[in-house]
């Protein structure tokens, strides 16, 4: 299901508009957090289409851009006179600033990271901030002078401009990220700016997500029949809840098995829906063509295509079995869609999730994706309200093409027999330890490399496993899990005894960004 426009949803809502910044998608994540609906829109966005009632205020994103290149995205001139509240962030700022007759110059180093800044002018944006707080800093140019009406509301300990208002129009900007963790006092301007500011109302949650989400899936789907793929995820397991209250039997729930889930995935899921929530599952066994057409591939991109499209044939074929069915309902997120697309010229696709960029472009159903729009916590606060059991709401993600972008190369029937036992061993210990609770995903990857060990008086060449553990409020920034030393003593040990071809465990330390937390 392709979102609402704002003016048609009824709904209040902020508009993001992107110009490539990296965290985009967390200012849309922080907006939520404050209970306020906010949907991430091209830098381009016409004025008229943010001119409805229901469009509260405006932020414009940062970006990697320069507003000196031929090439800079720029904002319509004409969305700063609808009267709407609008806040610049770091790009936004300057484009706001250059559009309003402002000098910017090139940074000679620009800055970077950690910085303190002053303020001199509270007003409602900075509003019950002390003198002087810690912000994260990201940016080459810099403003120069101000235009006239505007004035400076604070400095950074260089001398730079980092937060300038409007003396008469609601507009505002900041050099900084207010949006990340490093800008401790962010939550407090962003709330400042949305309801000191713009008047918005904090009714965005769960009791209400079910209801609008149930009035907009019966005005699609009408009389006919949905088919519901089930991963065995907690995305598609809420889809799965969902539909089945809102459609009862006009929705049928498949289970495809590609033949690449984890050790007693199908089992667990499908006990978990029937018995937990009276969810019927059509279990389906593929798994012979998925692993024949991934045969020898050993590009991340082209596996998730390939399961992409031999998604779809199987559902297809299901479809032509149990009788005419238009629609194809899947647990797309919001951060699927952020990345598997990108903005042109300016942003860079991530990678292509299976059910977004990875599906092929004939399919003979329309895709019905009501939780598109959503991030990961507020699908589980949607489970909640529709009474699913804790237990299937806080496991932990797992993606679509499953354990395809879990082995690094090539894949075989050997290797993934490999790689299953040794993830059912680290998720074994993890739950018998009580750490399975404190992570937000962690999982086992099997590299393409073999390393000498030694067992008993015999020399071993075998397989390699790496161990990725997170922390994270919505997967789209995460943190590399500081896992107990023993625990992972404990693991490595039961790994490497119990596990067949396997003599070398390591533990992956890298935070989101720069890696992403799956490693394909």
């Amino acid at each position: 299901m392709e979102p609402l426009p704002a003016a048609m949803s009824g709904r209040q809502t902020v508009a993001i508009l992107d110009f490539g910044s990296q965290y985009t998608q967390v200012i849309a994540r922080r907006i939520r957090e404050h209970r306020v609906y906010s949907e991430i829109m091209p830098h381009d966005t016409p004025a008229g289409a943010l001119a409805g009632h229901e469009i509260a205020a405006i932020i414009l994103s940062g970006g990697p851009s320069s507003v000196f290149a031929d090439d800079a995205p720029a904002l319509d001139a004409d969305i700063l006179t609808l009267g709407k509240p609008v806040l610049g962030i770091c790009y936004g700022l300057q484009a706001l600033l250059h559009l309003s007759g402002a000098a910017v110059e090139p940074g000679s180093n620009g800055e970077y990271g950690k910085a303190a800044i002053t303020i001199s002018r509270h007003g409602q944006l900075l509003k019950s901030l002390p003198d002087s707080i810690p912000v994260w800093m990201s940016h080459g140019d810099r403003i120069k002078t101000v235009p006239d009406g505007w004035e400076v509301l604070a400095t950074s300990e260089n001398g730079v401009l980092a937060a300038i208002g409007h003396r008469e129009l609601p507009i505002f900007g900041t050099q900084f990220h207010p949006e990340v963790e490093h800008t401790p006092d962010g939550g407090t301007i962003l709330a400042n700016f949305l309801f000191g500011i713009a008047g918005c109302e904090p009714t965005w949650d769960a009791r209400h997500q079910v209801e609008e989400l149930a009035r907009r899936i019966e005005s699609e789907v009408g009389g006919n029949r949905v088919l519901c793929a089930l991963s065995g995820g907690v995305d598609s397991s809420v889809l799965a809840a969902l539909l089945t209250r809102v459609l009862g039997k006009k929705v049928i729930c498949v289970f495809i098995d590609h033949g690449l889930l984890r050790k007693d995935e199908a089992a667990q899921v499908i006990q978990a829906l029937e018995t937990g929530l009276g969810v019927k599952v059509n279990l389906r066994d593929y798994g012979d063509r998925f692993l024949a057409e991934l045969a020898g591939v050993e590009d991340p991109e082209q596996k998730r295509k390939i399961i992409g499209r031999e998604f779809i044939r199987a559902f297809e074929e299901v479809a032509a079995e149990l009788g005419p069915v238009k629609f194809l309902a899947q647990g797309t997120l919001y951060p699927d869609v952020i990345e598997s697309g990108s903005v042109p010229g300016i942003s860079h696709t991530i990678k292509s999730h299976h059910n977004v960029g990875g599906l092929p472009e004939n399919v003979d159903f329309e895709l019905l994706e009501p939780l598109r729009e959503l991030f990961k916590d507020e699908v589980r606060s949607l489970g909640r309200e529709l009474n699913m059991p804790e237990e299937l709401l806080m496991r932990h993600p797992f993606p679509g093409p499953g354990l395809a972008v879990r082995i690094i190369g090539d894949i075989t029937p050997e290797r993934l027999s490999v790689l299953r036992e040794a993830d059912a061993v680290y998720q074994d210990v993890l739950r018998e330890t009580g750490e399975y609770g404190h992570i937000w995903q962690a999982f086992a990857v099997l590299l393409p490399v073999k390393t000498v060990g030694v067992m008993g008086d015999y020399r071993t060449y075998d397989n390699v496993i790496a161990l990725r553990a997170v922390t994270s409020s919505d997967g789209m920034t995460a943190d590399w899990y500081r896992m107990p030393s023993d625990v992972l003593a404990e693991i490595s040990s039961r790994i490497v005894n119990e596990v067949r071809g396997v003599n070398r465990v390591v533990y992956d330390v890298t935070s989101k960004p720069p890696g992403t937390i799956e490693w394909e």
